[in-house]
């Protein structure tokens, strides 16, 4: 991989796809570090079923630090690991309330000693909610850097520190929300559509 290459890349996925946006539905930095939390090992589209309800009821960190967990759990009880996660959030608020006045910290190191919140999710508030440089990896740009072949590993801090590298700092959060719609459109799991990809030129994978 080179930064040329890179830039190809990221231009073909922008031409592709346009202008892009997270799936998360969230309103403000409270709903996305909540929704965020609850996302893990499940898709956006099964949060966004349960957020609403859930930020109908404890609209803020202060209504969600006082919510009685079998409340929480029964609101989010479709989301995978419910029970851990309804823990996590309602902690999570508490830390929030007390600790920091109600205002979410903008600090990766602060933002991973949160219940629930490691570094993807500290990346992914830093990046979309702050509007910081940040690269989150998910599992769909650890395939992808993986194919294309920006690096060859299933460490998600080592693809993080690569793309980081290659890809403009003020292109981080674009590229992240194109790889994730490109690894759910083209380059999927299972059976990715090689045929039809934008970057097949440049990648290294080789569909079979």
């Amino acid at each position: 991989m080179t930064k040329v290459k890179s830039g190809k890349i990221i231009q073909k996925l922008r031409q592709y796809y346009g202008k892009t946006a997270a799936d998360l539905s969230y309103a403000n930095i409270y709903q996305l570090a909540i929704a965020v939390v609850l996302s893990a090992q499940t898709t956006d589209k099964q949060v966004n079923l349960v957020t609403k309800s859930l930020f109908k009821k404890y609209p803020d960190f202060q209504k969600l630090a006082k919510a009685k967990i079998h409340e929480v759990e029964l609101i989010i009880k479709s989301v995978g690991l419910y029970k851990t996660k309804a823990r996590n959030i309602i902690n999570l608020s508490k830390e929030v309330a007390l600790k920091y006045k109600n205002i979410l910290p903008d600090d990766f190191d602060e933002l991973i000693k949160l219940p629930g919140v490691g570094r993807k999710s500290a990346n992914v508030i830093l990046a979309m909610g702050f509007d910081k440089p940040a690269f989150p990896v998910d599992t769909h740009i650890l395939r992808i850097a993986n194919r294309v072949g920006y690096i060859q590993s299933p460490d998600p801090f080592k693809v993080e520190k690569i793309l980081s590298h290659f890809i403009p700092k003020e292109d981080w959060k674009d590229a992240h929300l194109l790889f994730i719609k490109h690894g759910r459109k083209i380059c999927t799991a299972r059976k990715p559509y090689c045929m039809e990809c934008p970057i097949a030129k440049y990648c290294d994978y080789v569909c079979v």
